[in-house]
């Protein structure tokens, strides 16, 4: 029994408010120091030291710098007037200006903490201005953002990639139909309610092709970005890593000689943004890695997947125990963290019941996103009411009908797994 008490002290940290990497390396440490004698401790030390010796994993910081360089290089300015050609024209306009501009985010910045934070400065200011609530703001503002990790090249699905040993590029692809759902499904929400509490359009009419064919001459350089990675990738001209580093150099290229708003003063805040980013989600993957050692010492994945196939006798409630923990778990943890954690667990029974890894790797990174701004404590949640200065309690009144249209998605994409699997199914 005293094999599990590492867990239980790991979520006892947690709920102490400890940092998730220190949680981690402390939970180990107390197993392999005064519960277990069979490790050496400095075999953890050579652990986390060679868990930070990963080729992939340097796409990580790329794509957070990648993200960065946008903010200053004029891209976000030009994916936001895009946006609003596109729909700022509906009812609640600037609401789904806000939608379709994660979507668009998504492409590159694939972090829904970044995608967050730049609408909190650029949007909701404009918003609040047209008459819309501080509180649907910031709803509307964290619930979209959870589209920016699934869209590729979102940093969690590569994480779970490198987790589950499934392509990279797939796990891009599959994001996409799933994402574009999401984002449909909050326009609807919007639309909605916009109309009862009488939310102006930000346009007064619709954007003629002229004018739509104009501002796309204008973004096209962001908006073909995505799909120069995604076609990179997939014809096999650079590796993810590669493609992170790629997105680099032509985000800076497009804001040099291009758009001609980045300049070298920005670079020392790109830096401490991208080195702030990164080790805070490096430190947490090492860290995991390294609870991921006694996790495998005392076989946990192996018992757990043995009690959950016991108790599930189908792969559709097994999805749906997974989807309930996953809910849970997701409300408490910040999403890469819950996924380094959870991914290892739940993929050896998830396989034995023929569950597609693809499939389970969408579910599980829609299924966290939603618990980053659920309340009590969703990641998104906190950053949208820190940024803006809002109360939690108007922010929850105001989330609610979000979060139910992303459950509705959520039980879509678990039982249909044909929406995911459709586009990568087209690379076999």
């Amino acid at each position: 029994m005293y094999s599990f008490l590492p867990i239980i002290l790991l979520f006892i940290l947690f709920f102490l408010n400890i940092p998730i990497a220190f949680s981690l390396m402390g939970a180990t440490v107390f197993f392999f120091g005064f519960l277990s004698t069979g490790m050496d401790l400095d075999l953890i030390m050579q652990t986390f030291i060679r868990s930070a010796e990963s080729f992939p994993m340097l796409a990580i910081p790329f794509f957070i710098m990648a993200g960065s360089i946008m903010n200053y290089s004029g891209i976000s300015k030009r994916l936001m007037n895009m946006a609003e050609v596109l729909t700022g024209h509906l009812t609640g306009g600037l609401a789904h200006v806000n939608i379709l501009l994660s979507v668009l985010m998504g492409g590159i910045s694939g972090s829904a903490n970044a995608d967050a934070a730049m609408q909190c400065k650029v949007l909701v200011p404009e918003m609040e201005k047209r008459g819309y609530s501080k509180g649907f703001s910031a709803a509307i503002t964290a619930a979209s953002s959870i589209v920016s990790p699934i869209i590729p090249p979102g940093i969690v699905l590569i994480i779970y990639a490198l987790l589950s040993n499934v392509s990279v590029t797939k796990m891009f692809i599959a994001g996409y139909v799933p994402g574009i759902i999401i984002a449909g499904g909050l326009m609807v929400t919007v639309a909605i309610i916009a109309r009862k509490r009488n939310y102006k359009p930000s346009r007064e009419k619709r954007a003629s092709l002229r004018e739509i064919f104009a501002q796309f001459k204008k973004s096209v350089w962001a908006l073909i970005l995505p799909f120069v990675i995604i076609l990179g990738m997939r014809i096999g001209v650079f590796t993810p890593t590669e493609a992170g580093a790629i997105a680099v150099v032509i985000t800076i290229l497009i804001g040099f000689f291009v758009y001609k708003e980045l300049e070298i003063a920005h670079f020392p805040t790109i830096l401490r943004e991208t080195v702030y980013g990164t080790s805070t989600v490096m430190f947490i993957i090492i860290a995991a890695n390294v609870f991921g050692a006694y996790l495998s010492w005392e076989r946990i994945p192996f018992q757990l997947t043995g009690l959950l196939l016991k108790f599930n006798t189908s792969p559709w409630s097994l999805l749906l125990f997974i989807n309930i923990i996953l809910l849970i778990v997701g409300m408490f943890i910040d999403g890469g963290a819950a996924m380094i954690i959870l991914a290892p667990l739940l993929i050896p029974a998830a396989l034995k019941m023929g569950i597609d890894p693809l499939h389970l790797g969408i579910v599980m990174v829609v299924n966290i996103m939603i618990g980053g701004v659920t309340p009590p404590f969703g990641s998104m949640m906190f950053l949208t009411c820190s940024l803006l200065d809002l109360k939690i309690q108007d922010f929850i009144k105001e989330i609610f009908p979000f979060v139910i249209t992303l459950l509705l998605v959520l039980f879509i994409l678990t039982y249909i797994p044909g929406i995911v699997l459709f586009l990568p199914n087209l690379l076999n």
